[in-house]
């Protein structure tokens, strides 16, 4: 029977690490079938994470540092949109200045709240209740298959689709791009904004640059998962299996450089495996030229 329990154990820590992949993962489906690259998941993360805990250390309140939290990653999806489809600048480059920019902005609100630029002081978060009792968690679990139906089920899934496929088509349908993708891009934003929210609350503080590389894997399990959110959930699981298995193996003999890069390299050989069959949307990464 220990070896029932033990697995139980081993499980439960997979779907914690799993929330804000799957939580990025699944909001970045719909920036990109919208046609628009957002490498600013990192960013978007870390302001969240950010937002969480300020909001509830000023207020008292966790769902008062959701909401600033969320508020706070839309905000930051609003200038990746603007910049990238509006201004129609390259959105590499948009996503990576922005994550940018956050690690700064972070750095200096820590300092002049919690006169620290490497971490906020302790918040109590959602206490210690086990994660089948976290609210942001069970959120997560209905996401996944509602943000299924909206793409695949709904008129607002279609037009996304359309327009990452043709925005031209779709322009002369009477329904404007730019909007649809200032939404996807919007929607992206706010659940990796949420994702932070987790981590902020799981770890009962902000540390400088505590998103950790999850908005770049969260973006490669998006494309694992060919640009479907059950597909990114279920290659988010995958990862996150990866890292507990890294946690599980630094009490053993092997070199803890070697056993830290196990997710990365993980993401590295199944994003080679799986790149070459994956189709994205056809007009991803390139503005509409009305």
């Amino acid at each position: 029977m220990d070896w029932i329990f033990g697995v139980g154990l081993i499980g439960l820590q997979i779907f914690r690490i799993a929330v804000p992949y799957l939580l990025t993962s699944v909001g970045a489906t719909f920036s990109e079938r919208g046609g628009v690259i957002n490498l600013g998941l990192e960013g978007m993360i870390l302001i969240g994470a950010f937002g969480a805990t300020v909001g509830q250390y000023l207020s008292g309140s966790v769902w008062l540092g959701i909401l600033l939290a969320i508020c706070l990653g839309l905000l930051i999806a609003l200038l990746h949109a603007f910049i990238s489809v509006t201004l129609k600048a390259n959105q590499i480059l948009s996503g990576i200045a922005i994550n940018i920019l956050v690690v700064g902005l972070t750095q200096f609100f820590l300092s002049v709240i919690f006169q620290s630029s490497a971490n906020s002081s302790r918040i109590e978060g959602f206490g210690d209740s086990s994660i089948l009792q976290n609210p942001i968690f069970l959120v997560t679990l209905l996401l996944i298959p509602l943000a299924q139906i909206i793409l695949f089920q709904t008129p607002y899934g279609l037009r996304l689709r359309a327009t990452g496929e043709s925005a031209e088509t779709v322009d002369a349908l009477g329904i404007n791009p730019s909007v649809i993708r200032y939404s996807g891009v919007l929607i992206s934003g706010a659940l990796a904004a949420l994702a932070g929210a987790y981590l902020a609350y799981e770890q009962h503080s902000f540390t400088d640059g505590m998103s950790a590389g999850r908005g770049y894997i969260s973006l490669a399990a998006m494309i694992i998962g060919k640009w479907n959110p059950i597909g990114a959930a279920l290659a988010s699981f995958l990862f996150a299996s990866a890292e507990t298995l890294e946690l599980n193996l630094q009490s053993n003999a092997i070199p803890t450089q070697l056993v830290q890069a196990l997710p990365y390299v993980v993401t590295l050989f199944v994003l080679v495996g799986f790149i070459s069959r994956s189709q994205p949307p056809k007009e991803i990464g390139k503005p509409y030229e009305k």
